[in-house]
């Protein structure tokens, strides 16, 4: 604007003056809404609460800050530096030159099909109309999402051979896969932990789970990304490890909720039924899950069937030999399972003291003729007289969820569909379970179900904000309406670009941060707006009719509206093609921004002066000014 005002011949600090009495109003306006679009995000409480609040805060500082410098600083500088333009020579004049001639033709089109498109209200509403249920038609071809899995730069391998396999089995297994892992060149190293299983948290011989990190992202190139890599790993392991059931699968997208990436539902026994009952309906429930095509894999790690033997004390025998009952429990412990005695001193450290037998005699039951107990009379008694030992089957361990004995089954949407389609097929397969079990989401899994619906909510709030910040801002009811309308514009090409970018990768959701990203563009698309309705008003009060104010308005306004919308599509840019850690999440962000900023744009500078137009008419604005007038005279 101070540009324009010297090239008509005014000094600098004369056309700074007068600029800024034109865009003050404008950048106040614009700065009030692209604060007040994230308010209603204070109250929205979880992940998805923190989430919103940090984009929020971030947001509202920085536009804040921005626009003090845009009043205060921008201005002086202004003065300070800008001249009188002299004709630029050589290979840059050229280009200058060519550009302003083709900028001056796209004004001169763009002002008459906007006239066509302001003179046509009524074929501009229904247009608008359909638009929206467009809108809402795309909306429902994007599947939904919480958030996307990101390479964090490792991945997990979990192990499970059968029941009663003995940790050298294990072990062995164990080796098989990190031989298939060597021969991956994109791993950097492998930790390997056997006898336990991250997923169920459990120690057991039959378990392993490995740790593997990969190579740094700029050394793996673009499209080797983690999940890339895990998809390559499960199908070697499919066909080569035949010992036992082993996958790879990611962290999760939120350290500590869970402890891998995909869906997490507890299948729930609230009848007090026996855990072979639990393991059987939930082997039915893995079936059926792995037989929907939206589950690309479903699994548990609870076995209900693992030999066991089982110890009984023979407390009458125990009784009448004299034997107390605790030493007999205390003995047990410290044969079998270890006893602590004592700490002591040895070259300068201190070591602590644990008694327990010997590996040979802790294999079978036969061990238990060498173990001694002392009774009252100071003789030693042997433990196996007073033990019976059975044969027997039963889970290696339980879990309580919501105090009922409960397991959790753990799997990943397939290829080409989102988390909430996986959700909700899940619960199209557990709501077939016996009246006596019930489930619950866990995890991620479960603040995805929380949060489904709030971004909604968040939106009409935020709506609504703005609607009341513009209504102040302009001490009109009605006018902010005529800003508003174009929402439909941004959230429409942000969800086509989403739905496009579908048919390249299907990472591509309506996840967290599209839903950011949709509120963030009501402010956005508003500032296009505003800077046609501001300057229309401007011209209407100034004795133009709504026509006239509407056009002149666009004209004035549609290079500065193409220049700011083109700095922030190139700003968002960078983000499509992000990569590494927490690319996925950029990637959406930046896609729905750059549609949805880029549609509202294209469609929003011929369609604002019309809306302008549309809501003066209704409203009565040249009636109300008319008898303003009359009643002054």
């Amino acid at each position: 604007a101070v540009q324009v005002n010297i090239e008509k011949g005014m000094d600098p600090k004369t056309a700074t003056t007068q600029a800024m009495k034109e865009v003050s109003a404008p950048v106040v306006a614009t700065t009030l809404v692209l604060v007040a679009v994230f308010a209603p995000v204070a109250a929205i409480s979880g992940i998805t609460g923190s989430l919103y609040q940090q984009f929020a805060i971030t947001v509202a500082v920085s536009v804040v800050f921005s626009s003090m410098n845009a009043l205060s600083l921008s201005p002086a500088l202004c003065s300070l530096l800008l001249k009188e333009p002299k004709p630029a020579k050589g290979l840059l004049g050229r280009f200058f030159k060519g550009f302003n001639s083709v900028f001056d033709r796209s004004t001169i089109g763009y002002m008459k099909s906007t006239n066509i498109v302001a003179r046509k209200v009524s074929r501009g509403v229904v247009f608008l109309f359909v638009l929206t249920g467009l809108t809402a038609v795309v909306g429902n071809m994007v599947p939904g999402g919480f958030i996307p899995e990101e390479d964090m730069g490792y991945f997990m391998v979990n192990l499970q051979l059968p029941p009663a396999s003995s940790l050298q089995r294990t072990d062995e297994a164990v080796h098989d896969i990190e031989e298939i892992l060597k021969g991956v060149d994109l791993i950097e190293d492998v930790t390997a932990v056997t006898g336990f299983s991250l997923l169920s948290g459990a120690m057991s011989p039959n378990s392993a789970f490995l740790f593997v990190t990969l190579k740094d992202w700029g050394e793996r190139g673009r499209f080797a990304t983690a999940k890339a890599i895990v998809d390559r790993i499960n199908k070697a392991l499919f066909f080569k490890i035949n010992q036992g059931q082993a996958f790879a699968f990611g962290p999760p997208a939120i350290p500590g909720l869970g402890n891998d990436t995909g869906f997490s539902v507890m299948i729930q026994d609230r009848g007090g039924n026996t855990p072979e009952y639990l393991a059987e309906n939930v082997n039915e429930t893995i079936q059926k899950l792995n037989a929907r095509p939206e589950i690309a894999s479903a699994f548990s790690t609870f076995q209900a069937s693992v030999p066991q033997k089982q110890i009984t004390i023979n407390r009458d025998k125990v009784l009448k030999t004299g034997v107390a009952l605790s030493d007999v429990y205390d003995s047990f412990g410290a044969f079998l399972g270890g006893a602590y005695v004592n700490d002591f001193n040895r070259f300068g450290r201190l070591y602590k003291a644990y008694v327990q037998a010997e590996p040979e005699y802790r294999q079978n039951e036969k061990g238990l003729d060498v173990f001694y107990v002392k009774n009252a009379s100071g003789e030693q008694v042997p433990l196996s007289t007073l033990v019976e030992v059975q044969n027997g089957t039963g889970p290696d361990y339980t879990n309580r969820f919501n105090l009922l004995r409960s397991v959790e089954i753990t799997g990943a949407p397939a290829e080409g569909y989102s988390s909430s389609q996986a959700l909700e097929a899940v619960e199209e397969v557990v709501s077939g379970l016996p009246g006596d079990l019930t489930f619950s989401w866990n995890a991620m899994s479960y603040q995805e179900k929380v949060a489904s619906g709030s971004t909604t909510i968040v939106f009409v709030f935020s709506l609504i904000f703005v609607y009341l910040i513009l209504a102040a801002q302009y001490e009109s009811w009605s006018l902010p309406a005529s800003i508003l309308m174009g929402t439909p514009f941004a959230i429409f090409g942000a969800l086509l670009f989403l739905y496009l970018a579908r048919f390249i990768s299907p990472t591509f959701e309506n996840n967290i941060f599209a839903q950011i990203s949709l509120v963030m563009l009501i402010g956005m698309a508003a500032k296009n707006a505003i800077l046609i309705v501001e300057f229309a008003k401007i011209k209407f009060e100034e004795g133009m009719s709504l026509y006239d104010a509407a056009m002149a308005s666009a004209k004035d306004r549609f290079r500065p509206i193409l220049m700011t919308a083109f700095s922030f599509i190139l700003g968002v840019f960078p983000l499509i093609l992000a990569t590494g850690s927490g690319a996925e999440a950029r990637k959406v962000m930046g896609l729905a921004l750059l549609g949805g900023l880029g549609i509202a744009t294209l469609l929003g500078v011929f369609f604002y002066p019309m809306f302008f137009i549309l809501v003066g008419k209704i409203f009565g604005y040249e009636k109300d000014r008319e008898l303003n007038k009359n009643a002054a005279s």
